[in-house]
């Protein structure tokens, strides 16, 4: 399996405060049957000022550390992006990091706030589209003023926004609003990837197995299989030579 958005990387965000417990989230996803993480720390102005060269320069060291570990995680990067004023200025900068190109859109992952849907986040998206980028919401079942008015979300809908689901949401381990919010967007059939989120071993840790396995209940085992390898090897397999190649089918 391949996971979207997970927080491994130590020290620089709300993930992981040391290597040691870096690599103990390292060792749970492989347990679990992932094989390529792809590590997407906190961009949020004011809070976390990670951009794409502070994250590769941090993901070259982790993923020596792996190595030094022989911990078969494969690596690559992104970022889960805090929706702010500072977006058009980071685009324009190169600071964003994209997961990859699909079907001519560069993608990258936005984060909503957890409180509400902020007025004119369709106008930034709209802004973004018109250059080619195309964003995936972050967890958009665990934002309260969708969970409260699912209609919420048929904006982002409506101008083909991606959205990435939490594999523990769709099993419940987020509460029952937010299970009963992810399987409406499941429903709908716009769901692009379902990601752990991972950020520590005891309550958030690197799964997807158990996310996979009740979505199944809801669009089917091969959908499901989808929606955690064959749509995220479209997003980033040019991060990955062994995805590009096609050396891991399953």
């Amino acid at each position: 399996m391949i996971d979207l958005h997970c927080h491994l990387l130590p020290g620089i965000d709300d993930g992981p405060d040391t290597l040691e417990q870096a690599l103990e989230l390292a060792r749970i996803a492989v347990a679990n049957g992932i094989t390529h993480s792809v590590l997407t720390p906190h961009i949020h102005p004011g809070r976390y000022e990670n951009d794409a060269a502070s994250i590769q320069a941090e993901l070259k060291t982790f993923r020596a550390a792996l190595e030094a570990e022989n911990i078969p995680l494969q690596l690559g990067f992104a970022g889960e992006v805090r929706l702010s004023a500072e977006i058009p200025m980071m685009i324009e900068q190169g600071q964003i990091p994209f997961y990859g190109e699909l079907d001519g859109y560069h993608v990258f992952l936005l984060e909503l706030p957890h409180s509400h849907v902020p007025p004119g986040s369709d106008k930034l998206v709209e802004w973004l589209l018109q250059r080619n980028i195309r964003p995936m919401i972050a967890h958009p079942e665990r934002n309260k003023d969708i969970m409260r008015k699912p209609d919420k979300i048929q904006p982002f809908i409506e101008l083909d926004c991606l959205f990435q689901l939490t594999a523990g949401s769709v099993a419940g381990d987020f509460g029952e609003a937010a299970q009963n919010t992810a399987r409406l967007i499941l429903e709908t059939g716009k769901v692009s990837v379902l990601a752990s989120d991972a950020h520590n071993a005891l309550y958030r840790p690197p799964r997807l197995d158990h996310g996979r396995d009740a979505a199944a209940e809801i669009v089917g085992s091969d959908a499901a299989h989808e929606l955690v390898f064959d749509r995220p090897r479209q997003l980033i397999q040019n991060q990955f030579a062994d995805l590009r190649n096609g050396d891991h089918l399953d």
